[in-house]
């Protein structure tokens, strides 16, 4: 464990110190992803100014509900870096190295990279909508939801990185799944940004039951705000965040263990 733990720190201070090489350029390159991901934020919020609220959620509660999305998307990508960018790894020829070191090919894809530009470009979006909305959405920060909102950030990040993931091991059979990662992952994301009840049936039983972006912060976002239209849904979603983000990514783990014995080559 000791030399575990020794090896993790390694990595994060090479990682550190090649993506901070260039000072400036790290902090041009986060401010514009910071910038870029702000732009679906503007559009709310103009489009709020003159509609007031959107199925019952106003300004505020709009912006509460994107902050977690970025919260857990800026944490996530810290240690699921190298699931996000696994199929060019495969397509490179990369992979093999991983599969002759003696350690763990999982611990080395979530340890020897991290995209620290957009975890702080993400991240750093979603604490600022938190600070900005935490305090005009009337919650009551007790110790209770204190500990429930941190189990809903560990929830949500596990629930990501299930999915990149699945992805990354579809990429041993397949090759290329970036289009599938579009549809399945970040355009998915783009809904997950709204409250789901806006959506027509089949988008809300895809983001529940499919792609589970609900749980990332819809569901969360609902325990701590308690909107009318939560209705709809039964009550036991407010707490299955932690538990659908454990239980899926064990499931995929495993489906991950299983297709690794079937990994061939791609060449270079």
């Amino acid at each position: 464990m000791a030399d575990s733990i020794h090896l993790i720190a390694v990595y994060t201070k090479t990682i550190i110190k090649a993506w901070f090489q260039y000072k400036v350029d790290a902090v041009l390159r986060s401010l514009a992803v910071f910038l870029r991901e702000s732009t679906g934020i503007i559009v709310i919020y103009f489009a709020l100014l003159k509609f007031d609220t959107l199925n019952g959620w106003n300004l505020a509660e709009m912006f509460f509900l994107f902050s977690l999305l970025f919260l857990t998307y800026g944490i996530m990508i810290l240690f699921f870096t190298g699931l996000r960018d696994f199929g060019w790894t495969i397509r490179s020829g990369g992979f093999d190295r991983f599969l002759l070191r003696p350690r763990g090919v999982l611990f080395q894809l979530i340890f020897v990279n991290a995209d620290w530009f957009a975890a702080i470009g993400h991240g750093g979006l979603g604490l600022f909508l938190f600070v900005l909305s935490a305090g005009k959405v009337g919650i009551h920060w007790t110790f209770f939801n204190v500990l429930y909102y941190i189990f809903a950030l560990a929830g949500g990040i596990l629930i990501q990185g299930a999915i990149f993931l699945l992805l990354a091991t579809l990429n041993i059979y397949l090759l290329e799944t970036d289009s599938l990662k579009e549809v399945f992952y970040w355009n998915m994301r783009k809904f997950a940004g709204y409250p789901i009840s806006i959506f027509a049936k089949p988008i809300q039983i895809c983001m529940i039951y499919v792609v589970p972006f609900a749980f990332v912060n819809y569901f969360p976002a609902q325990y701590l705000l308690r909107k009318p239209d939560m209705q709809q849904y039964p009550q036991i979603y407010l707490y299955l965040t932690p538990v659908v983000g454990g239980l899926l990514f064990f499931v995929v783990y495993l489906f991950w263990r299983y297709s690794l014995r079937h990994y061939k080559s791609s060449g270079n």
